[in-house]
């Protein structure tokens, strides 16, 4: 698939069906993530891999009760160290995890970004030290849904030519 296909097909996955992530699978997920760029190759994350039930029910109850989350086969704990990149962490590890949802989405498992959590909940369920910050939860599955793409503001809207207001002719 182009990485072009991929980035259409993905979406918000929300229903997850039973089913197991391939480990080939996962491991190639989680390869995307490591071969992420990051500000001065400092590669400032870590990534929990939580499959047991009880855990996944009580990391979606501190993600605000998002209970959909706990159905995937997996949720993978996006973690960076402030210490490593001060000013850069949050966002390498964003970069680093939008790899993963790529990957999994060529793959044909569902993903959906969760930011809506406790921090301090999820810390102390996964024994994540303090000076680290949890920055997201991604669950993926086999997704039990199929949502239509969401509008998408014009090109005309959004991109502009050497200056703010100056439209860009292609």
């Amino acid at each position: 698939m182009q990485v072009l296909e991929v980035i259409k097909k993905r979406r918000s996955i929300r229903r997850y069906s039973p089913g197991r992530i391939k480990d080939d699978d996962l491991r190639s997920i989680l390869e995307a993530a490591r071969l992420a760029p990051s500000a001065g190759n400092r590669q400032p994350w870590y990534f929990i891999v939580v499959r047991d039930e009880s855990t996944k029910r009580r990391l979606a109850e501190a993600a605000a009760h998002q209970m959909f989350i706990a159905d995937a086969d997996v949720i993978v704990i996006g973690v960076s160290d402030p210490g490593r990149s001060p000013r850069w962490h949050d966002r390498d590890i964003m970069i680093a995890m939008e790899h993963m949802v790529l990957a999994a989405t060529e793959l044909g498992y569902g993903t959906c970004w969760i930011g809506a959590f406790n921090e301090d909940k999820v810390k102390e369920i996964l024994n994540i030290p303090e000076q680290y910050r949890v920055i997201a939860l991604l669950p993926i599955g086999v997704p039990a849904e199929s949502p239509p793409p969401r509008p998408r503001r014009t090109l005309e809207d959004i991109v502009f030519s050497e200056k703010w207001g100056s439209k860009l002719t292609l």
